[in-house]
């Protein structure tokens, strides 16, 4: 390790030595060490030349090559007629001797021509690891010899009271046993007076009775401040400005801070659009060396953008191209809009915009100048210089390079055309498709570039896409980090890739996608880096945890449940094993419910996931109450990408009384009194969606068969079929379009009945909104008797259907997105149907409507308006619908 050390040490020896001084000219004669040690340190016999050596040349001297067989280390005059016989101004040797347990080190100087110039220089070693450090000095002193430098014994600071000397020696160059360099010291005045705590600094230099300098620094320190004063502001409160200050009251006074505080303070008013504002500063002394900063802000006048001009566009008119950037003049309305407001970014960003459109449209040689911005006293003016260029389009396109598929597969799928006009938005897109299809391949740095090639004459570019794929490359290691709950495996086992498989990019989104839906962080962001070897790489993931664990009390209502109170307890990681327990209570104006429920996702770690519910639920419908006790067990398992098979059995003991005959379904008057469901059902479920809470892409669909009764046993029995299909389409500006439907099927068995509560029932804020809850029923006619003496009369009930059909779509804006609040815009268009009665599309209703929504701790608060485009007489026009808390 020493040898390592000496070797490396020589190496910067040669680089960075200082040689800032005049020297004479010396040739020097370095004899190889006595080593009186352990055999191991043999090698020191020349590397300790070697070192002095390396040290000597970059002072200047001249190194002589021994010429001869033989000298005597112990006789002075023989030393000199060896450094005569060798044309040498000087001979050093020395020796490195084992002392017990330390080690001493002696190195000898003479004068070739003078036996009387002898010097020795010594030191003690307790440390190997220390030897090179020493020889270094060793050798600084030994050059002060040789070129009669003095070097410096000592350095003091003076004058300063609040300033520890240890920080301005720490700053400083020069060093005790340093050469003495002038230029040096000049530098180490120039970093104190970086620190910005003096007003002046001064260094002077002495000769000790030794003959070396001790530097003396005398610094003098700046006043503290005693008060930061603010004047002149109205836009602001003081507490604001100074919110955007690092200066406080006892700091020491730093006129680089206080220049820095000022760009902050316009700034601020800057972002409020006072473009004109001027902040200056007066400093009035106080007693104790203290100074109060008075800063003086003269904040203008408020001045928005009156004009955005445009210098030689041609293709596209001033208007088309203001459409284009977000910046906008003022308006009508700007005290209520941002419409007139400057931002310096926006502006840059839209100078891009403009460029990118020009491209996007062919004119491959457009430039876009920085905004031209005129501060005025009352407005601004922005000017934006275009140079159009022609526009050009699409000639030959070809692939080149490494194909790992036929040429002609690749360039069908590309979005580029020939004859099209020339689009760079298209070109990069073609460029990620390829990209994609390399990485899905394990060519994770496969090099794809557009070589492009125009036509000045034809106005045409031909587009070759030039392929280099480079290494397969495989998962060396997966690194992940800032999970200090949730477990390493909880986060593998949602990943698609895995150590020392192919590197697959596809693989990758999707593993970043199911984190993301986990719904455990608040980011994860992934990231690759060099493996083992060059066709490995290792896979690090950076999660940043949220809490899991969440209580909830609050209230609602919906148009189901009327007026509700809410209270819930969940961890959905819970031990960080990735499990899910759950209790909820519901107490309202119809429903109370109360319910417990725990998922485990990986049973056994398998695929396997199982869930187990049980519930206390009490409804108080319109005409009847429901009194229900029971629970449920599930099994789920994934059969292939984003699909999962469940299958599930539930127990249902449900007490039906306080019936109102003469509005009840017949199927509840039977039912009158204590019944048992005993059912299963099987579902298959996609679901690609890339967050389970407010999603923006992806889709859900589902089917689900229930079977009840017959074999499992029970009081009621039926076969009940639902599909329901969802897809997210993310649009521009954060937008999302969904679209939703759903189609339902219940049949009962021949001797079984099935109630009301079992079969389809459309209208409210979650199926067709305008609707009330039950609005879209069939209707069935029964005769009863109507009073004592048994008159019979006939009166309309309705009744749950055995069919329907829904569908939805969606516009979801978002308008604070930070913290979840959406704007809706809707269409709806279902209806629920009777036994023998056949679904009829041209009698779907229909309505339409907005909302709002917000997705807030306690789940989704919305308020959202529906309005019936297909009226009936004696319906509204629509209503409005709130719901808020967890409704379950």
């Amino acid at each position: 390790m020493i040898k390592r050390i000496f070797y490396i040490f020589s190496i910067i020896l040669i680089i960075f030595s200082n040689n800032n001084y005049a020297k004479q000219n010396i040739s020097v004669l370095i004899l190889p060490f006595s080593i009186s040690a352990s055999q191991e340190l043999k090698y020191l016999e020349y590397e300790l030349p070697r070192v002095i050596e390396n040290h000597l040349i970059q002072e200047g001297a001249d190194i002589v090559k021994y010429k001869g067989d033989k000298y005597n280390t112990d006789n002075l005059k023989s030393m000199a007629e060896t450094g005569i016989n060798n044309n040498s101004d000087y001979v050093i040797w020395g020796n490195f001797n084992k002392n017990n347990d330390k080690f001493q080190l002696n190195i000898f100087i003479i004068k070739s021509n003078d036996t009387n110039y002898y010097n020795s220089f010594s030191d003690e070693i307790v440390e190997l690891e220390s030897l090179y450090t020493v020889v270094q000095k060793l050798s600084k002193k030994i050059s002060s010899k040789l070129f009669d430098v003095l070097l410096v014994e000592k350095i003091i600071i003076k004058g300063n009271e609040r300033i520890e000397s240890d920080a301005i020696l720490k700053l400083i160059k020069t060093k005790p046993g340093d050469q003495y360099l002038p230029k040096q010291l000049t530098d180490d005045i120039k970093k104190i007076f970086k620190m910005g705590y003096f007003d002046d600094i001064k260094v002077e230099a002495d000769i000790s009775s030794e003959g070396k300098y001790i530097v003396c620094f005398t610094v003098k320190e700046k006043p503290t401040v005693s008060n930061v004063i603010l004047k002149g502001m109205r836009v602001y409160d003081e507490e604001k400005i100074r919110e955007v200050m690092d200066i406080s009251k006892g700091s020491i006074l730093n006129l680089y801070k206080v220049k820095e505080n000022i760009k902050r303070i316009e700034h601020l008013y800057k972002e409020k659009n006072y473009h004109n504002v001027e902040v200056l500063y007066e400093l009035v002394p106080q007693k104790n060396k203290q100074s109060d900063i008075v800063f003086n802000i003269k904040e203008g006048k408020k001045i928005l953008i009156k004009t955005i001009k445009f210098e030689g566009n041609n293709a596209y008119t001033d208007k088309e191209l203001k459409k284009i950037i977000a910046t906008k003049e003022k308006g009508f309305f700007s005290f209520l809009t941002s419409s007139g407001e400057m931002d310096s970014e926006k502006l840059n960003q839209d100078a891009m915009r403009i460029g990118a459109h020009y491209h996007n449209n062919g004119y491959i040689d457009s430039r876009v100048s920085d905004p031209k911005i005129v501060i005025k006293e009352q407005w601004i003016e922005i000017e934006f210089k275009i140079i159009e260029g022609k526009q050009f389009r699409i000639g030959k396109i070809d692939i080149t390079g490494d194909l790992i598929k036929p040429k002609e597969d690749l360039l069908k799928y590309l979005k580029l055309e020939k004859n099209s006009i020339y689009n760079s938005e298209t070109i990069r897109n073609d460029l990620m498709f390829l990209t994609d299809i390399y990485s899905n391949e394990g060519y994770a740095y496969a090099d794809i570039s557009p070589l492009i090639k125009k036509d000045d004459v034809l106005l045409t570019v031909n587009i070759t896409y030039n392929i280099e794929k480079g290494k397969q490359v495989y998962f060396d290691r997966i690194i992940i980090h800032g999970n200090s709950k949730t477990r390493d495996k909880v986060i593998r086992r949602e990943l698609r890739v895995y150590e020392q498989d192919l590197y697959r990019g596809i693989l990758v989104k999707q593993s970043i996608r199911n984190l993301h839906r986990l719904d455990y962080f608040e980011d994860v962001q992934v990231d690759t880096i060099p493996g083992s070897s060059s066709d490995k790489m290792n896979l690090k993931i950076e999660v940043k945890e949220k809490p899991t664990g969440m209580f909830s009390f609050g209230g609602g209502y919906s148009s189901v449940d009327d007026a509700f109170i809410v209270g819930s307890i969940t961890q959905r990681n819970l031990f960080g094993r990735g499990q899910t327990l759950e209790a909820k209570g519901q107490l309202g104006g119809s429903t109370n419910q109360f319910n417990i429920s725990f998922t485990e996702p990986y049973l056994f770690d398998t695929l396997l996931s199982t869930g187990i519910d049980a519930y206390n639920w009490t409804r108080e419908y319109d005409e009847y109450d429901k009194d229900s006790v029971g629970g449920r067990l599930s099994l789920g398992y994934p059969i292939w990408r984003y699909t999962k098979f469940y299958i599930s059995y539930s127990y249902d003991i449900s007490k039906i009384d306080n019936i109102d005959v003469g509005d009840a379904p017949n199927s509840i008057i039977e039912l009158q009194g204590e019944n048992v469901t005993s059912s299963s059902s099987f579902t298959i479920r996609y679901d690609s969606r890339d967050r389970l809470f407010n999603p923006t892409e992806g889709s859900d669909h589902s089917f689900t068969y229930e079977y009840a009764g017959d074999i499992l046993g029970g009081d009621i029995g039926f076969n009940k079929y639902v599909a329901r299909a969802g897809k997210y389409f993310p649009l521009f500006w954060n937008f999302v379009f969904l679209l939703h439907s759903e189609a339902g099927y219940v049949k009962g068995h021949s001797d079984k009945i099935v109630p009301d509560y079992e079969l389809f029932h459309l209208g409210g804020i979650n199926s067709l909104r305008g609707f009330e809850w039950e609005d879209l029923c069939p209707i069935e006619k029964v005769q009863i008797i109507s009073n004592k003496h048994g008159v019979l009369s006939e009166v309309e009930r309705l009744i749950g259907g055995n069919k329907f059909v829904q569908f939805n779509a969606e516009l979801i804006v978002p308008i604070v997105k930070d913290v979840g609040l959406m704007g809706v815009i809707f269409y709806d268009t279902g209806n629920v149907y009777k036994k023998n009665v056949h679904i009829d599309f041209s009698e779907l209703r229909k309505s339409a409507g907005f909302g709002f929504r917000w997705y807030s701790p306690i789940g989704p608060i919305r308020l959202e308006h529906g309005y019936i485009l297909d009226r009936k007489e004696g319906e509204t026009s629509g209503r409005w619908e709130f719901s808020m808390g967890s409704v379950f």
